[in-house]
């Protein structure tokens, strides 16, 4: 594994975005917005599968924030990646880290599970399932931002 880090961190790109500051910077900066519309997207239907707005057809939301949360994620996950590779090493070594992927991927996977069994059409779930789901997507996605930012403080 470590030879992969390695390799990864002494590739071209990953070199072009050490060198860059304005490759970094727009790296960084689509990152952010990644988070930011998975965050802004899963966030308000996560509140509304608890419980929340209930007067707000659950149906519509996912229509609209599933699909917003996705590109986000995309967008997250790509330019994660490439920030990773300037730092594989260092970052792979940090626990908090290694927290935050497991997170996002626990959030993915509930996410598609989810979305397998139900689809668009969730009147057919149960409100505790929902609000089970709604609870673990939460508490995911939040934890996933949280130690993210955190890692930039401890990985020194």
């Amino acid at each position: 594994m470590e030879g992969l880090l390695v390799a990864l961190s002494a590739s071209e790109l990953a070199t072009a975005l050490r060198t860059s500051r304005w490759l970094y910077a727009s790296t960084n900066t689509a990152h952010v917005l990644g988070i930011a519309l998975l965050v802004g997207a899963i966030l308000p239907l996560d509140l509304r599968l608890v419980g929340l707005w209930r007067t707000v057809e659950r149906e519509s939301l996912v229509r609209v924030l599933v699909p917003l949360a996705a590109a986000g994620l995309a967008l997250a996950v790509i330019t994660g990646l490439l920030l990773f590779s300037v730092r594989a090493l260092e970052y792979a070594a940090i626990p908090l880290f290694l927290v935050k992927l497991a997170l996002i991927a626990i959030g993915a996977i509930s996410a598609i599970l989810l979305h397998l069994v139900y689809g668009f059409r969730l009147k057919t779930a149960s409100r505790p399932c929902l609000s089970r789901a709604g609870a673990l997507s939460m508490t995911c996605w939040l934890g996933a931002l949280i130690a993210g930012r955190m890692v930039a403080f401890v990985g020194d």
